[in-house]
């Protein structure tokens, strides 16, 4: 219930006062938010699957965003952050269409 709390209050916050990013963190949300959407459905899955961790969830978003972040800052670094972005989102995007077809079928039994 805590967390529905603070979700509501962190989504009345964001409509209220717009915040904003800084230019230079651009590149790097559309990689962290497909991260941690991989570690949403894969917590999604892990509770549908009765084996749901807190800790390991935390670990996974947290560290999912960071590695995700790193390996494009890598990528820019050397002068390949284009190609390694679409690396980390197809491999983020394979992941997340396994989760959810993990949670489809202990949905719907198929």
């Amino acid at each position: 219930m805590i967390a529905v709390l603070a979700l509501a209050v962190g989504v009345a916050a964001g409509l209220l006062l717009h915040p904003g990013t800084p230019d230079w963190l651009d590149p790097y949300l559309p990689i962290a938010v497909v991260a941690a959407l991989d570690a949403v459905f894969g917590g999604l899955r892990a509770a549908l699957e009765r084996v749901f961790d807190d800790r390991v969830f935390v670990v996974s978003f947290v560290g999912n965003v960071a590695i995700a972040g790193l390996i494009v800052l890598l990528g820019d670094s050397i002068g390949v952050g284009g190609q390694l972005s679409t690396a980390v989102v197809v491999v983020f995007g394979i992941r997340i269409f396994a989760n959810a077809a993990a949670i489809r079928r202990v949905l719907f039994k198929a």
